[in-house]
């Protein structure tokens, strides 16, 4: 790609999922695009996340794309739950399949974005001094995009290996033979822990809230199952366009009350045994807005770690207390529990005894211990929803920081547009269905709808569109009161609302009603002449 070239009609921030569709879909309305991606390959998060046993948590036929039928009868998923691996191989037979690439510049950050009021453009500063302009900027740079490491003290003291895994090298790492600490049992924790007590001579993991965690009894596909899944796609993404969580492959809607007693158990046996987070989820359609449901099904995880993990001081210390099921993310796993069976496997609880510092040789927790250690592998999770876009230095009207103005928390119109940012669009932000959906669906519906602006725009020749701010302000108020309604408010600590990141305003970040009403909600603005969006055209001298 030519970089001499200045400007451009839209620029994309992100070569991820979001970004590589954003691409394929927006060129249809211009040529002149370009895509930034800091990494050096495509791939976003799945770039990245590149750790040992990183697999979706979602099963790959419904975690894909749905808008190119050519693409879905050409490749085929190998696994029910697809690796960081395959899904890398997934996006770059899509890129190929669509020439993509030639509108992406690899190897590049965007570190400043500000709205010049004159000439309705947005110009973008690159982290190699240059700088590119825009009639549009979308932002593609995902929801689980910057990674968190917390501050210790001595951080920069340790002789042996720092990893996170959001961030983890591009080769063969080992742990033969090492004494390892991980910090962290979120969904990458989950996924990496096992992994390293296949190899290492102990293992630590510093925990400080257990998760709840559904076994995902994956599986080789079938050359029957993935002809019989070719055969029904449309099918399985219409259901999946009336499921809460968008997946098309298991979504009954019941809840806890439309069973018997007597089947309620059996129920979530069955589901228990189908394996996945999602189809556990969608036993009962009332686990995260009803207490007594919520609870049953907390009490039968707790039964079944009973039964799997030997040793009750263990089993105690793994049973989440302090938070109802889902209200934190709950992880896929596969051999978690089975991991602290073993006797290279030690369970440290630092919400008793916090992490104190890193020292030269390993961690130094409050109560006094020291645990040796060769390397340190950080499983801390995100900035979540705004950690990426925080990265940027944002200006828009009015001289407007995008960081000032969400200090108290993100302020959006459908999670899609913020005002005073004309014509910046925000895949899959703050105040849309996001991270509780399949976020490929989120995304696609949401570039779909970038499209019909950006088209709508061109027809009737206006310039430059941002939210209404009592619209805005709307928006957030009906999304707090979703959140509101429901048990994610009584998560204690949570990236769903924040509270991982010291400072960061706590409120509840995605849209908490599920895609079926968030998708009504949108097509609904659209065919109201966009309905809360404010259009205009530039004068004409």
């Amino acid at each position: 790609m030519n970089m001499n070239v200045k400007q451009v009609d839209i620029i994309i921030v992100g070569a991820g999922f979001a970004g590589l569709y954003a691409l394929y879909k927006l060129r249809l309305l211009s040529q002149h695009i370009l895509v930034i991606e800091s990494g050096a390959n495509l791939g976003g998060s799945w770039y990245w996340n590149c750790y040992p046993g990183a697999r979706c948590d979602i099963e790959s036929i419904d975690y894909s794309y749905s808008f190119s039928k050519e693409i879905e009868q050409e490749w085929s998923w190998t696994e029910r739950f697809a690796s960081q691996t395959e899904i890398l191989d997934y996006l770059n037979f899509v890129a190929e399949k669509l020439d993509l690439r030639k509108n992406i510049i690899f190897n590049t950050k965007v570190v400043s974005a500000a709205y010049n009021e004159e000439t309705k453009r947005w110009e973008v500063g690159l982290d190699n001094d240059q700088f590119l302009t825009a009639g549009f900027c979308v932002m593609a740079t995902g929801c689980l995009s910057s990674s968190h490491i917390p501050e210790l003290p001595g951080s920069t003291l340790f002789k042996g290996d720092i990893y996170h895994t959001a961030t983890w090298p591009h080769e063969t790492i080992s742990f033969a033979e090492k004494r390892v600490g991980v910090i962290g049992t979120g969904s990458s924790g989950v996924q990496i822990i096992p992994e390293i007590a296949q190899d290492a001579a102990q293992l630590y993991v510093f925990q400080r809230t257990p998760a709840y965690t559904i076994p995902v009894n994956n599986e080789t596909l079938s050359s029957d199952y993935i002809s019989w899944v070719k055969k029904n796609y449309p099918e399985i993404r219409q259901k999946a366009k009336q499921h809460f969580f968008a997946c098309g492959l298991d979504n009954d809607d019941l809840s806890m009350e439309d069973f018997l007693p007597a089947d309620r158990i059996s129920e979530l046996e069955r589901r228990w045994q189908t394996g996945g987070v999602v189809a556990f989820f969608s036993a009962f359609n009332d686990i995260l807005i009803n207490n007594e449901t919520n609870k049953f099904v907390s009490d039968f995880l707790a039964q079944k770690l009973k039964e799997i993990v030997h040793d009750p001081d263990i089993v105690e210390k793994l049973t989440p207390r302090s938070y109802p099921f889902g209200t934190k993310r709950a992880c896929n796993a596969i051999d978690y529990w089975t991991t602290f069976n073993k006797k290279n496997v030690s369970l440290v609880d630092i919400r008793k005894a916090p992490i104190k510092a890193i020292t030269e040789t390993g961690l130094l927790t409050a109560d006094g211990k020291t645990y040796e250690l060769d390397t340190i592998v950080f499983a801390t999770g995100f900035d979540a929803f705004t950690g990426a876009l925080r990265q940027i230095k944002i200006k828009g009207r009015n001289n407007t920081l995008l960081e000032n103005k969400w200090k108290a928390g993100p302020r959006t119109y459908l999670g899609l547009m913020t005002s005073e940012m004309p014509n910046m669009f925000i895949i899959t932000g703050p105040g849309s269905p996001s991270v509780l959906s399949m976020m490929i669906a989120a995304i696609e519906q949401h570039v779909d709808l970038i499209y019909d602006f950006i088209h709508y725009m061109q027809l009737n020749g206006i310039t430059t569109v941002e939210p209404k701010e009592d619209a805005e302000k709307a928006w957030m108020e009906h999304t707090n009161a979703i959140a509101e309604g429901t048990l994610f408010m009584q998560a204690e600590s949570s990236w769903y609302l924040g509270s991982n990141i010291a400072g960061k305003a706590r409120t509840f970040y995605p849209y908490a009603g599920g895609m079926p009403a968030y998708r009504k909600i949108c097509d609904d603005v659209v065919r109201d002449n966009f309905n809360g969006f404010l259009f205009s055209k530039a004068i004409q001298v």
